[in-house]
């Protein structure tokens, strides 16, 4: 089963393994195509439209699924990578370690945002974005300088989401002035999710955002946290259960796969564990992540805390 690791505890090998089937996959040509996939949902996922990756209750199913077939395509590589997270209430900094040279390399210069150190900068030769919004052809990032976000989320913050009940409300949008999903997107409250991609700023700002790969991390962490609040909230349910005209219910294929359905994704640990799960996973019949889309069984662990 595999196991998602905090990055900040990842190990040297562990982090040269990552990073090396990221390469592979941007030189054989299958990163561009997780660029595109979610570049297109982003378009055309509108509020007064039929959404499914964003600005909708399966915002987060519809990115479990990503995940899953990115790690997936990450382990035709090399088996032993899983996808990190990166706690962003913890890591908060542009001199954390999730910036390192080694790692996800940092900041982008003053002139154009472009990075310049690191495996992902254009000057190494490996990373020459091809799935873009304007002519440059390298990766960018301005943490930290955005008006916009200034800072990244707190953990006060995030708790204050974790706390709200339901999962989430009509219109089923965001305009949503209430529901877990909602405020977890950022679109109310304090502005979680999308507050991180403007803090990082450059690609992670747009709808290709999956150019830079902390996106793969950043979204591992909304993963979790969805994760954590089902536990905190067993009697809550995925809503809407019935599709409507323009957002899809519990039981209804997402596309593009068309072969899974936000029931499906309910429970996390069918398909990975987060390295803070101490306890075996035994199925449905454990209570946790119902077959009627409530959250966990309430015996909680180290994870509740984010």
């Amino acid at each position: 089963m595999n196991i998602r690791k905090n990055q900040a505890r990842l190990s040297r090998a562990e982090k040269r393994r990552f990073v090396n089937a990221l390469l592979t996959l941007k030189r054989n040509g299958t990163y561009e195509e997780f660029v595109t996939l979610h570049s297109t949902f982003f378009l055309s996922d509108q509020d007064a439209g039929s959404r499914v990756g964003h600005r909708s209750p399966s915002f987060l199913p519809w990115h479990r699924r990503m995940l899953i077939e990115f790690e997936k395509a990450l382990q035709t590589v090399d088996r032993r990578v899983t996808l990190p997270y990166w706690d962003w209430t913890q890591d908060r900094s542009p001199a954390s370690s999730l910036w390192a040279p080694d790692f996800l390399g940092g900041t982008g210069r003053d002139l154009d945002g472009q990075v310049m150190d690191g495996p992902f900068a254009y000057g190494s030769g490996n990373w020459e974005l091809k799935v873009k919004i304007d002519e440059n052809p390298f990766l960018r990032r301005q943490l930290g300088l955005s008006p916009r976000a200034p800072e990244l989320p707190t953990k006060a913050e995030v708790e204050s989401v974790l706390a709200i009940d339901e999962y989430d409300t009509e219109p089923w949008n965001s305009t949503c002035a209430t529901g877990f999903r909602n405020h977890l997107e950022g679109w109310r409250g304090p502005n979680v999710h999308n507050r991180v991609h403007l803090w990082v700023g450059g690609q992670m700002a747009t709808g290709v955002s999956p150019n830079d790969p902390a996106f793969w991390l950043h979204h591992a962490f909304v993963d979790k946290l969805w994760a954590q609040w089902q536990r905190r909230h067993p009697r809550s349910r995925y809503l809407p259960a019935e599709s409507t005209d323009q957002v899809r219910g519990f039981r209804a294929t997402l596309p593009p796969w068309n072969d899974v359905t936000p029931a499906d994704l309910i429970d996390h640990r069918r398909h990975y564990f987060f390295d803070t799960d101490f306890f075996p996973f035994r199925g449905r019949e454990d209570g946790a992540a119902n077959a009627d889309g409530r959250g966990g069984d309430g015996r909680g662990g180290d994870e509740d805390a984010a």
